[in-house]
């Protein structure tokens, strides 16, 4: 006689995760389960995550197929009494005799030989391996269900829960560290919600539109091509939100405890939360993260309103798409807000006060975006200063720059970069120093002045990029752990612009190697020969390899990789690897490049170093 006591329902394992795909059935109808043993494994928007059992018992019924995708709430399985017999079998089943509560969250990851505690200075000496002691997660305001905690004490506790601080809790947590992370805002910081990844959903957006603009060139007469921009901005939205809730989701999974609030860092690691929904409380870390991030800086003579004059924040939700508009600030950001507007049909102005655009770039990639920005009619100005706007009566300004010269245009968007997070962060009673432009003093550990206390990301003076925060988060984390991390090496970090034609980079520049002391050869080869950026017709940029020139006249050690031209981010992964590796040209040559494909232009542009080139 089979007597069911426990439905097994699809969890909830986010605030926003409403279905989840049932990848794995660890167990089949008839066989014995343990209480917390792992019973499936569901994929949601994140993570794949393993769902224990319930109860101990027998799994009398499996309701739901591998691959099929079910909502939250769904009754999955039916665990009975150890013993009892599957369903179906020669004696009926009768009611469930009890109840048992369901099981959402996903099982405990598996606790490892690492000491969950370190000591409160730096550096921090490795501590003698103990089992860490796992205090149930819990959530307060941003990812749902709250899970009363007694002690307020945790291994770490990070502040600021941007691209810097979730990489600490996540990194950290997985090391079986009891990890508590304060956000005042939103989990994900500027990068999910306000920065690269609205920025990027806007400008594919844009990609789309003038991929159909140019369906006639492959045969497809598809007639006027119309914009929905309010649509555009609810897709951006909607990519923003499913990627904060995939944050909140993998947070609950490694037990990292959320607080709601803005976090003050006082003296004994203590750190007070306010203003948020996790209500006023005080907590303390045996180790403290400073991950703050950064603001977009304004102008004077600019005030932001949201509607003429906006930063990165309000362009993002922008809505209508503006008929003209100057962008002042030619940098990553500038040049990617131009493209997305210029691609949607309006005339833009990049106002830039350096003598070019995108500072930082080779002056060879710096030309070949130049010369598409022209061809695309976007003005591009640079070595001009604004000086003020006058807004006019029915809507739009007149932007004054230069030696008083004017435009009229719908819009302003401030793109002059961003300022550290700093202002408001406590630090009474601790040795952690500010410097002069707001940015937290670290060493190359991310190590401040205040024992036990580092800090990451965009509130220190390093690049202002969510990768190199993700870098920094692990450096940290290692640190306290003991492990002693190897710093980031900041020379030859991957720099990616999403822009059209898009940039990306490592390394040096030949300008900036010269400046350092180098002998170069250079190569450059450009994509109207490629044949994969032909048949894709997208041929516009160049490849640009900078190599330290040997004694023999040879090109010798990479120094340089510069690519500008379709999905130059998304090739640049191996000349990352071969500037960081110190590889040399004959060694790279030997990569084969499958074909054909657009990264075939970078090996050619390799083995054209080596004086034997094939199509070069």
């Amino acid at each position: 006689m089979v007597r069911t006591v426990a439905d097994v329902p699809m969890p909830q394992l986010g605030e926003t995760v409403t279905e989840g795909t049932i990848t794995r059935w660890f167990k089949q109808v008839g066989d014995s389960v343990a209480e917390d043993e792992p019973l499936f494994e569901v994929s949601t928007d994140k993570v794949d995550s393993e769902v224990p059992s319930p109860m101990n018992g027998t799994l009398t019924e499996i309701l739901v197929e591998e691959g099929d995708t079910v909502d939250v709430g769904t009754v999955l399985a039916r665990i009975g009494d150890e013993g009892d017999a599957p369903a179906g079998g020669d004696e009926p089943a009768e009611e469930p005799a009890a109840q048992a509560e369901a099981q959402t969250q996903p099982d405990q990851e598996p606790e490892v030989d690492e000491s969950a505690a370190s000591e409160a200075s730096a550096p921090v000496q490795p501590q003698q391996p103990t089992q860490p002691q796992h205090i149930p997660a819990e959530v307060k305001g941003h990812a749902g269900g709250e899970v009363d905690r007694q002690d307020q004490h945790f291994d770490v506790v990070v502040i600021g829960g941007g691209p810097g601080g979730y990489a600490a809790a996540l990194y950290g947590a997985s090391a079986g560290l009891d990890i508590a992370l304060i956000e005042k805002n939103k989990l994900g910081g500027t990068c999910l919600n306000v920065g690269c990844i609205p920025a990027k959903e806007l400008l594919e957006s844009a990609h789309v539109h003038r991929t159909l603009l140019g369906a006639a060139e492959f045969g497809f007469e598809i007639g006027e091509v119309g914009i929905n921009w309010t649509r555009t901005i609810e897709r951006k939205q909607e990519v923003v939100d499913k990627l904060v809730g995939g944050l909140g989701q993998l947070l609950k999974s490694r037990k990292v405890t959320v607080f709601d609030g803005h976090g003050k860092l006082q003296a004994g690691h203590k750190v007070d939360i306010s203003g948020g929904e996790s209500g006023d409380v005080a907590i303390s870390g045996d180790s403290v993260v400073i991950a703050t991030g950064s603001l977009p800086r304004t102008i004077p003579g600019f005030d932001v309103d949201g509607e003429i004059v906006m930063t990165s924040d309000e362009f993002l939700s922008m809505d209508p798409l503006p008929s003209t508009a100057v962008v002042i600030g030619g940098g990553a950001i500038g040049c990617e807000f131009a493209s997305t507007m210029s691609d949607m049909g309006t005339e833009v102005t990049i106002l830039e006060a350096l003598d070019q655009i995108i500072p930082g770039c080779d002056a060879d990639v710096v030309r070949a975006v130049n010369q598409s920005f022209k061809k695309r009619k976007i003005d591009v100005k640079t070595g001009v200063k604004v000086t003020g706007h006058s807004p006019k009566d029915g809507g739009g300004t007149t932007v004054s720059y230069g030696d008083g010269e004017t435009i009229d245009v719908d819009v302003v968007v401030v793109s002059v970069g961003r300022r550290p997070n700093t202002d408001d962060i406590g630090l009474d009673g601790t040795a952690v120093s500010v410097a002069e432009r707001g940015f937290v003093d670290v060493d190359d550990r991310c190590r401040t002045g205040e024992p036990g206390v580092w800090s990451v990301g965009d509130c220190i003076a390093t690049p202002a990029l969510a990768h190199v925060a993700f870098a920094e988060g692990i450096v940290a984390i290692k640190d306290i752990l003991g492990e002693d991390p190897v710093p980031v090496d900041y020379t030859n970090v991957p720099w990616a612009i999403y822009c059209h034609p898009e940039v990306a980079f490592a390394g040096l520049t030949e300008q900036a190697a010269k400046d350092a002391g180098y002998e170069v050869v250079t190569s450059k080869h450009r994509w109207t020969g490629n044949g994969r950026a032909m048949i894709i017709g997208d041929t516009e940029g160049v490849v640009k390899i900078v190599a330290e020139k040997d004694a023999d006249g040879r090109a010798g050690r990479i120094l340089g990789v510069h690519l500008c031209g379709p999905w130059a981010t998304e090739q640049l992964g191996q000349g990352y690897l071969a500037v960081n590796w110190e590889a040399t040209v004959d060694e790279v040559a030997h990569f084969i490049q499958p074909h054909p494909t657009l990264s075939e232009l970078f090996g050619e542009s390799v083995l054209a170093m080596t004086g034997r080139s094939l199509h070069g």
